[in-house]
């Protein structure tokens, strides 16, 4: 096939491409590549960063034509971003990620199971009403063992009820108020992990935090962002900078890695006021513990805190600090679970395999309880602890946590 030229519409050239100056930025030294997890399993120089910024700046260049078969190296990253944290050139790809997978959905000539995707979370994500009546119906299919029919249906967590705002959507501070903070409801957290928000608020109440629920909050884009469609993720940070434009407070606290890291980097009005409900913690201080919590536990850093955002010290101090913990790490706790977003529904058999990698590393230290601090991830531990049949508790770090204040 004839290279496209540079002008026609077939290369990435669109809106949203990703620019010359950062693609530039690499110089294609390799020493991502045995951090990236699809490199790593499948040794593809295709499948590592400095291979997918090589296919898009010939795209962009029009050195090489747009394909489907190309595309798919686009596809298989997860947009982890391991490889930003050990890039001596600080490569955005975070950034050129985003952006290349939204012209790889502007340029396909069907419709992706990205594109289908979107429409489904579009349909539910940024409508709160429909995420709960989704909810209930999947727990009645959960009762009735209807879930297990499809494989992302043997995915899910147990549902229970969906967790909802106090009344007045503000949460009082235990104690002295020391400061006021806005909280993030996000989409399927209230749905999927009501249990984890029960124990954040818990937190940052004890912490001497009043907690406001923006009443207008929605989605905040994430996940589009990720899988290809930043329209509709610019749309919902409008949404959303009204929302919380609404009233005063001193910090955002976040409690989903992955929202997290696209608030700070996507929303320039909120952004620097975002924290993540560890940094925050560790931050501020909570009182002492009233109650031993006798477990041995170890830690996943979720993606998008640890690469993303740089937080690695604070969960662990948090989790250290807790009388009766036996606190063991892994041996390489920051790789990916093969979670990212919905990456595990639209890659399953690359998630597995990626997964397959973590749970070794995680089982070698023979741990009660492994925690994380991002729902995807959550998700994801919980479909590998099952399908390996290990008797470890899958948490969020907010649930160990509360549990030496109960």
């Amino acid at each position: 096939m004839a290279a496209l030229d540079i002008r026609d519409p077939g290369t990435f050239q669109g809106p949203d491409s990703p620019s010359d100056d950062d693609l530039a930025t690499c110089v294609h030294c390799g020493l991502c590549l045995n951090y990236c997890p699809t490199f790593r399993v499948t040794g593809l120089e295709t499948e590592s960063p400095r291979g997918r910024v090589y296919l898009m700046t010939q795209w962009k260049r029009g050195g090489l034509p747009f394909t489907e078969e190309l595309a798919r190296h686009i596809d298989l990253c997860l947009g982890c971003r391991t490889c930003e944290a050990v890039c001596p050139s600080g490569v955005p790809y975070g950034r050129i990620i985003e952006r290349g997978r939204t012209e790889v959905e502007r340029l396909r000539r069907q419709p992706s199971s990205h594109a289908i995707s979107n429409a489904v979370m579009k349909a539910l994500l940024p409508h709160p009403a429909r995420l709960r009546a989704f909810g209930a119906v999947t727990r009645a299919a959960q009762v009735t063992g209807m879930t297990r029919v499809v494989p992302q249906g043997r995915q899910l967590p147990k549902l229970r009820g969906a967790w909802k705002s106090p009344a007045g959507n503000v949460a009082p501070p235990i104690g002295d108020r020391k400061y006021r903070v806005a909280f993030l409801n996000g989409c399927v957290m209230p749905v999927m992990y009501a249990e984890s928000h029960r124990a954040s608020v818990k937190l940052l109440q004890l912490a001497g935090c009043e907690v406001w629920f923006p009443p207008g909050q929605t989605c905040c884009g994430a996940l589009f962002a990720h899988n290809g469609d930043l329209d509709e993720a610019r749309r919902l940070r409008d949404r959303n900078a009204e929302a919380f434009g609404m009233e005063s407070f001193d910090y955002l606290v976040v409690n989903s890695a992955g929202c997290g890291s696209h608030l700070k980097d996507f929303y320039p009005n909120l952004g620097p006021r975002v924290r993540d409900l560890t940094e925050f913690l560790a931050e501020v201080g909570l009182p002492e513990p009233q109650k031993e919590v006798r477990v041995r536990v170890t830690y996943q850093d979720a993606c998008h805190l640890v690469h993303a955002q740089r937080i690695s010290k604070p969960p662990r101090q948090l989790i250290r600090a807790l009388p009766g913990v036996e606190f063991v790490e892994m041996q390489h706790p920051d790789l990916c679970c093969g979670s990212a977003g919905i990456y595990n529904v639209l890659e399953p058999e690359m998630s597995a395999r990626i997964l397959d990698e973590k749970m070794d590393d995680l089982l070698s230290v023979e741990p009660q309880m492994v925690v994380t601090a991002n729902p995807g991830c959550q998700m994801q531990l919980e479909a590998g602890v099952r399908r390996r049949g290990a008797s470890v508790q899958v948490r969020h770090l907010a649930e160990l946590v509360a549990a030496a204040y109960e």
